[in-house]
């Protein structure tokens, strides 16, 4: 069934009343049909599945069926503090991180980062929304990631130290602390942050701040991985971590 996230008001109604763009897509878009049944979602972790009792070019209405909590949401919540980069990479990383079962990003400028403004980086941020929900509908989740504030690398790593119980850093001088080990000295972690550098990699000095902190460099193993590449690895070694103990 097709999934949409939508004003929580919106499922108070009877009947149900879709949202314009929603009801476009709905009915020119994926050409559903009266009788049909999709999900809409409000953000909570809630999913209700409701049939289509009315499709116009305008106007769709529904009825809820059934209300159910969503079970793709992890048990562990992982923040990626993500350096600014190319759009095409950056957004790349944004969807298959969401994908994955990434709860929230913090877009970061660091020394190495093509983007270097607040204003830059700010302007993108409808734009990044949209991915972020598209993915989040296409994966089944049943909440978008939290999108922050973009911050520089200092501010990044006090937001992560007051908002993480562990913050792991991914450094390809690093050869010996892998993630998992990490994970497993740290204990438990029910919130994570996973800072993620950009093209060239963190400084020295940008790693020397992190540890000062008290993040922990890991590796990701024997071979350099491209930065989106690095994200989507990290947010899944984490995830596959916390998952496994669970078992």
């Amino acid at each position: 069934m097709h999934r949409f996230f939508v004003p929580p008001d919106i499922l108070k109604t009877y009947p149900v009343l879709f949202p314009p763009e929603t009801a476009h897509q709905i009915s020119a878009v994926l050409r559903l049909e009266r009788g049909q049944d999709v999900i809409l979602l409000d953000n909570t972790g809630v999913e209700f599945q409701v049939e289509l009792m009315e499709v116009g070019n305008k106007v769709v209405l529904g009825r809820i069926v059934e209300t159910r909590s969503s079970i793709a949401e992890p048990a562990v919540q992982v923040v990626l503090y993500l350096s600014l980069t190319q759009r095409e990479k950056f957004e790349w990383a944004l969807q298959k991180c969401t994908e994955v079962g990434v709860t929230g990003f913090l877009p970061v400028i660091t020394r190495r980062s093509l983007v270097q403004t607040m204003v830059e980086a700010r302007n993108k941020y409808e734009r990044w929304g949209k991915i972020l929900q598209e993915a989040a509908e296409q994966s089944g989740r049943g909440l978008v990631p939290t999108l922050y504030e973009p911050l520089r690398f200092g501010q990044a790593l006090a937001h992560a130290r007051q908002n993480a119980e562990v913050t792991l850093i991914p450094w390809e001088n690093e050869h010996n602390a892998t993630l998992h080990s990490a994970l497993f000295q740290a204990g438990d972690a029910p919130h994570v942050a996973v800072f993620i550098g950009p093209e060239g990699g963190f400084s020295a000095e940008e790693v020397t701040l992190a540890c000062q902190t008290g993040a922990l460099p890991v590796t990701l193993g024997r071979r350099i991985l491209r930065m989106e590449t690095a994200a989507v690895v990290s947010a899944a070694l984490v995830l596959d971590f916390f998952e496994n103990q669970l078992k």
